[in-house]
């Protein structure tokens, strides 16, 4: 194949070194892996020049483009070059945006939780448990377990020292309001997926923001917050009886959020 694009006539328009370099791309972005897809192949090009261009502005395109009007100078140029109107591509961004945004929640998420269990095996004299390990149905992620002292916690992590945005389902919200042991704690990672801080978001908070149902016939079932900085409770004031000695700081609230 490389001897073709080297020596044919109407490969000339880019040289050898360019077309090792566009299909090594290919390859990596995963567009080689669906030839047959029944997508649109141009489509599919935007898509993952989108997802895999390291833009400093997608992971808070949900915030920074609201509208066609708003695409950024490198997602309209990719899209003039691929033959994709501006609405066309708004809705491709909207989609990329939310696939890498799930993702990324997935894999921080996942880590903010382990993180947090460690820490708190390390630093409270009580049963540590991470139910979510085993199933998703209990409303919160982690369970504390003392003789006289019980915590739920439900966590939600994020890498960003500015934003906060969390996501908070029906069955945790309902937990939240039955159990008085429920806590929502926001974990802040380093890049590395090192802990740097801890906070509870107050329960009176959340309940003050939540949508309402206008009907038996529609109820919302997950939710988003944008928690501002000034919310979050530095520390988990529900796990501080149950700290032992020498008990990390971030737990007890010494530590300021966001770290």
């Amino acid at each position: 194949m490389r001897a073709l694009f080297t020596a044919h006539s109407d490969f000339s328009d880019l040289t050898p070194t360019q077309y090792d370099a566009a299909y090594a791309w290919l390859r990596e972005t995963g567009l080689l892996d669906e030839p047959h897809s029944s997508v649109p192949a141009h489509r599919r090009v935007f898509d993952a020049a989108i997802a895999h261009s390291g833009a400093p502005w997608l992971p808070d395109a949900d915030l920074l483009v609201r509208g066609p009007d708003e695409l950024p100078d490198d997602a309209l140029r990719a899209a003039e070059a691929l033959g994709l109107s501006e609405s066309e591509a708004y809705a491709q961004l909207a989609a990329v945006w939310g696939k890498v945004d799930a993702g990324e929640r997935a894999r921080i998420g996942a880590a903010g939780e382990l993180a947090l269990v460690d820490l708190l095996t390390a630093s409270v004299e009580a049963r540590v448990e991470h139910v979510a390990a085993w199933s998703d149905g209990y409303g919160y992620d982690i369970a504390i377990r003392a003789s006289r002292h019980r915590a739920h916690l439900e966590v939600k992590t994020t890498l960003r020292r500015s934003r906060l945005t969390v996501y908070v389902s029906r069955n945790e919200y309902e937990t939240m309001l039955r159990d008085p042991d429920w806590e929502l704690v926001a974990v802040r990672l380093t890049p590395d997926l090192h802990l740097q801080a801890v906070a509870t978001v107050p329960k009176d908070w959340i309940a003050a923001r939540v949508p309402a149902d206008q009907s038996a016939q529609g109820r919302w079932e997950s939710c988003r917050f944008d928690v501002p900085p000034d919310v979050p409770v530095p520390g988990i004031p529900r796990v501080t009886p149950v700290l032992a000695e020498g008990a990390s700081k971030l737990l007890g609230g010494a530590a300021d959020w966001p770290g």
